[in-house]
């Protein structure tokens, strides 16, 4: 299809569909509990190379450089607002060594295996090796829900991705700014001073611009209905106006300014990183897209069988030196480090930032320019193909994987929530309580409750939410809103027979129709007639949580006869310490040897009162 004899409204069609089956890629992948990147790879190559539909280069024109430009600007400025030195300093040793010499080594070696099996210039090996160093949370976040590591092994991969997203990008960012400084000049001066008038610039502007715009919403001169678009506007113009001072320095810009908003006090930028991330979601679904439907049938053929070697040495030479300098002097098991060295796929940055510097560098003249993408793409296929196919097996016989989730996520770290978190901690069982609410959040640390800060629904919380060993949501959020949603978005992963919710409304006052639907979304907690509002109440009036243990004469029946309609059953965990939530609609007779756990009176004891009588 030749986009220059395409009517207007066939051409506003064609981008119609390219952002309507972006969208169906992203749910897809979420249904499949897959990486995006397969399906958006598929449909650009679908569209592109095999079918011909969509031609990038004929269909924007002059206005695909910019759009990936800024695309990629977009993209590195939200990865570097999840960098928080905060979260660096209290991460593992190992996580810290994986993106600091670890990746310099993934760097050494792609380096050197790039230039042995390809013959590219050392210029365009250091470059694609930069490339090729970062994973990325859009990609590990999946697998790891699908391989189900243990504990260790997930939160060293999930940092991993988050980190090394913005680092990884910078300095592949550093090393391109180098190449292009050193074009043609033989004077090793003045690629020096050219190097330096990019990190001056980039570093100025983004720190100065991170600093006024910060000061801006610290003492809020702007309203908050224009936080999101003021932020886009400073990104793109710090971009710009960056590339005009100094040419190629624009994204060293964008992520220092990312860097400095995200750890300036006393900035709150969740609402703003809320917002990146559904645009970056939109752009990284375009960007695939597009890219993958610019791929070259004949590109890959240029490459030959070498490039095999280049994606085999990554994955069987680089990962694993990596992990062995990062970890050595860990107390991570053999098991747990085989695995780490497995998994490392490669995602939309490493797509973008090739192809961006490709068009770059193509325009300029270098030779072999045109095969970093082709390369590049063909190494995000290999490692989520492969790692995607393989990881669980592997974790399995390895054994680090997760045995059945037996912990619990919790929406909402209000008083209820966190009673009934302690309860579950305290009988063993992982919990994860999750509120956008500081105060809230705060006061369930001081607790020792483990907490994610942000809006469990949103694609923070996809990224960021640590789900290992999760395997039931209950939902205890005050707004009846929030809760049905929580169970829309995690009966996918969890399962419907998963999804529990505290009601906000008694029963009788909920519309027939209202309560089968609800009952498709999950199942309702404790009983017909408890709500937070009783619950948040028992609390205030000094209820406290109370565990019993069944024994052969004093039986749950016998239990329910010494309530006085006050005692509200909670759980109960059986011999094999499973969880059994109560609910009306799920029938649970605990025997002898089981414990229950209820929300009593302060003087209220049954166990006594079975002594007693």
């Amino acid at each position: 299809m030749n986009p220059q004899t395409l009517t207007i409204d066939q051409l506003v069609a064609l981008f119609a569909a390219i952002f309507v089956v972006s969208s169906l890629c992203q749910w897809l992948a979420w249904r499949v509990k897959l990486p995006a990147i397969i399906f958006l790879l598929l449909t650009g190559i679908l569209a592109g190379p095999v079918l011909k539909l969509v031609s990038p280069d004929t269909l924007l024109g002059p206005l695909l450089f910019p759009f990936v430009s800024l695309s990629v600007a977009v993209i590195l400025f939200e990865g570097s607002l999840t960098l928080r030195y905060r979260e660096i300093g209290g991460m593992q040793r190992v996580v810290r060594n994986m993106v600091s010499f670890g990746m310099l080594v993934t760097w050494g070696v792609t380096t050197v295996a790039t230039r042995l099996a390809l013959h590219l210039s050392w210029e365009l090996c250091f470059l694609f090796g930069a490339i090729s160093v970062v994973t990325g949370p859009t990609v590990i976040a999946p697998m790891l829900r699908t391989v189900r590591p243990t504990q260790s092994v997930s939160s060293i991969l999930r940092w991993e991705g988050i980190v090394i997203d913005p680092i990884g990008a910078s300095l592949a960012v550093l090393v391109y700014e180098f190449v292009v400084a050193g074009g043609g000049q033989d004077a090793l001066g003045h690629t020096l001073l050219t190097f330096a008038r990019i990190i001056l610039v980039g570093f100025s502007l983004g720190a100065v611009g991170g600093y006024a715009f910060g000061r801006v919403l610290r003492q809020h001169w702007l309203p908050e209905y224009l936080h999101n678009v003021t932020t886009l506007g400073l990104v793109f113009g710090s971009f710009a106006l960056s590339n005009l001072l100094q040419p190629e320095s624009g994204l060293v810009t964008v992520t220092v300014l990312g860097l400095w908003l995200a750890n300036m006090p006393g900035v709150d930028m969740e609402e703003i990183l809320d917002f990146k991330e559904s645009l970056s979601i939109l752009l990284i679904s375009l960007l695939f897209i597009v890219l993958a439907s610019r791929l070259d049938f004949n590109d890959f053929k240029q490459l030959g069988w070498s490039a095999v070697w280049v994606f085999l040495a990554i994955q069987f030479l680089a990962r694993p030196l990596n992990i062995m300098v990062s970890t050595a002097g860990s107390t991570l098991r053999w098991p747990e480090r085989h695995l780490l060295a497995w998994i490392a796929p490669r995602g939309i940055v490493a797509a973008a930032v090739s192809a961006l510097f490709a068009m770059q560098l193509q325009q300029q003249g270098y030779a072999g320019a045109d095969l970093l993408v082709p390369l590049t793409f063909l190494v995000i296929i290999g490692t989520v193909l492969l790692q995607s196919a393989t990881a669980r097996p592997i974790a399995l016989w390895l054994g680090v994987a997760e045995p059945e989730p037996r912990g619990c996520l919790l929406i909402g770290a209000n008083p209820v929530a966190r009673a009934i978190g302690r309860a579950l901690v305290d009988n063993g069982f992982r919990v994860m309580l999750a509120d956008s609410s500081w105060d809230h959040v705060s006061k369930a640390r001081m607790e020792s409750l483990p907490t994610y800060f942000g809006n469990p629904i949103s694609e923070h919380a996809d990224r960021h939410l640590d789900m290992v060993g999760i395997g039931r949501m209950l939902a205890l959020s005050a707004r009846e809103e929030l809760n049905i949603s929580a169970a829309m978005h995690y009966r996918i992963d969890l399962g419907v027979d998963n999804m529990f919710i505290l009601q906000t409304r008694p029963g009788q006052q909920v519309a027939a129709k209202h309560q089968m639907v609800d009952r498709r979304r999950g199942h309702v907690l404790f009983g017909p007639e408890v709500t937070y509002g009783l619950m948040k109440g028992r609390l205030e009036q000094g209820y406290e949580v109370h565990t019993t243990k069944l024994t052969e004469t004093f039986t749950f029946e016998r239990w329910q006869a010494q309530q006085v309609g006050e005692v509200i059953a909670l759980f109960a965990i059986d011999r094999k310490r499973n969880l059994r939530l109560f609910s009306p609609d799920r029938e649970i007779r605990p025997l002898a040897g089981w414990q229950v756990v209820s929300l009593v009176p302060p003087d209220f004891c049954p166990l006594a009162r079975s002594k007693a009588n």
